[in-house]
C-alpha cells in the first residue's frame, strides 16, 4: 500500500480586516478553512463594544490549500500563499492544533507577541493538557505562550503553574533560556 500522504495546512496572507470574508469565500469554496478568534472590549468615546478579532490580523489558515492554488489566490481579499524559497510553506499540524485547542476549549487567549526566549512547557492536565509552549509571567499571572513559527506570530492563554512541567529540548534543537527576563516580569 502506497503511502498516502496527509493534507497539510498553509498560511493565507490577506487584506488587512479582511479574514473574515476571506475565511467566508474559501468555505463556500469548499475549503477546509481555520480563522482562530478571540474576544476583546474596544471602547469608542461613546461607547464599548465586544468584538472577535483574528488572533492572527492578515492571516487565514487553509488545509491543503496547495492542491486547489488557483482557486484560492483567486479569492477576493487574498495576496498569497506564506512562502519560505518561493513555495508555499506548510505549517506543522502540532502548531495548528495546539491555537485549535486553546480556541475551542474557552480559555482566555490573546495575541501574544512571538518569543524566541522562555522555558518550553507542557501542560499536564486540565482542559489543555498535552498542549506545548512558552512558559512566561504578566501581572503576576501565568501564561503559555503557543507559536506558529512560520508566521513569527503567537497568541498567549492563561494557564495554573501547577498544571504545567518543563519540556527538556530535543538532541540538536537549539533551545534559549531567559529565566531573569521572566522573573523580572517581563517584556
Amino acid at each position: 500500500m502506497p503511502f498516502e500522504k496527509q493534507p497539510e495546512w498553509f498560511a493565507l496572507y490577506t487584506r488587512h480586516q479582511h479574514e473574515k470574508s476571506v475565511a467566508q469565500l474559501l468555505e463556500r469554496k469548499g475549503a477546509e478553512v481555520f480563522l482562530p478568534l478571540y474576544k476583546a472590549v474596544h471602547r469608542w468615546k461613546d461607547r464599548m463594544k465586544l468584538l472577535s478579532l483574528p488572533l492572527f490580523p492578515n492571516y487565514v489558515f487553509v488545509l491543503d490549500g496547495n492542491e486547489r492554488r488557483g482557486a484560492i489566490l483567486a479569492t477576493p481579499g487574498v495576496y498569497d500563499f506564506v512562502r519560505q524559497g518561493g513555495w508555499p510553506a506548510p505549517i506543522p499540524r502540532n502548531e495548528i492544533d495546539a491555537v485549535r485547542k486553546a480556541v475551542t476549549r474557552g480559555v482566555g487567549v490573546e495575541p501574544h507577541p512571538f518569543l524566541n526566549a522562555g522555558d518550553r512547557v507542557r501542560v499536564k492536565s486540565g482542559p489543555l493538557e498535552g498542549v506545548e509552549g512558552i512558559l512566561v509571567r504578566k501581572k503576576g499571572l501565568c501564561r503559555l505562550v503557543l507559536s506558529v513559527e512560520l508566521l513569527e506570530r503567537s497568541i498567549a492563554v492563561e494557564v495554573e503553574v501547577a498544571d504545567i512541567e518543563r519540556v527538556l529540548p530535543a538532541r540538536g534543537r537549539k533551545e534559549f533560556y531567559a529565566a531573569p527576563a521572566l522573573a523580572a516580569g517581563g517584556f
